[in-house]
């Protein structure tokens, strides 16, 4: 082998890039003409944020009166529960046995005795067969009657009106009883005395 073989091959230069030529920077001599800000498109920007704003108010004044509105309707539901309250201790006080035995006495019915029966089909009579006596046989309100604490001051046929006030003079005012006054406190809380 000869050296020519492994000597290296001369290359060839590449073409050299085309060069475009430069700007040239020149001096602003004069302001450009501005152009005139359209007076629609602030004037919307105004009045959708004077929009947006009267909404806010509006929705927050909504708020507040539906939360007074609730809360006078939730005072009136409390106020309307006692009363049912009120009016079914009532009812139940009137429509105890004991209450209902002394309205009938009051009204002059009386307890019979032992019942008597009747036999259609040949006319017997079974039992005492005699009517009341003009007593009844159980008094409600005898010694042996358990004091009820709902009849308490309730009458036999009390109404239930609501402005109706026990105590009511003639010109309007309501006047407690003394056994409505709670007791004066001049000597101090009162306790039982001890020996």
């Amino acid at each position: 082998m000869s050296l020519n073989a492994l000597a290296p091959q001369p290359r060839s230069l590449p073409d050299a890039p085309s060069r475009t030529p430069r700007r040239r920077l020149e001096p602003v001599t004069g302001t450009p003409a501005r152009r005139k800000p359209k007076l629609a498109y602030a004037l919307i920007a105004v009045a959708g944020a004077l929009a947006i704003g009267a909404v806010q108010i509006g929705l927050s004044l909504a708020i507040t009166q539906d939360s007074f509105t609730l809360a006078s309707l939730s005072s009136e539901q409390h106020e309307l529960d006692l009363r049912t309250n009120a009016l079914q201790e009532d009812l139940t006080g009137l429509s105890s046995p004991q209450s209902l035995a002394t309205g009938a006495a009051a009204l002059g019915m009386v307890v019979a005795g032992s019942p008597a029966y009747l036999r259609l089909s040949d006319g017997a009579v079974f039992g005492q067969g005699t009517g009341a006596v003009g007593a009844s046989t159980i008094d409600p309100n005898g010694a042996g009657a358990v004091s009820n604490a709902l009849l308490n001051d309730v009458p036999v046929n009390a109404s239930t009106e609501d402005d109706a006030t026990p105590d009511a003079t003639p010109d309007g005012t309501a006047e407690q009883s003394a056994e409505e006054l709670p007791p004066a406190i001049t000597d101090g809380l009162p306790s039982p005395s001890t020996r």
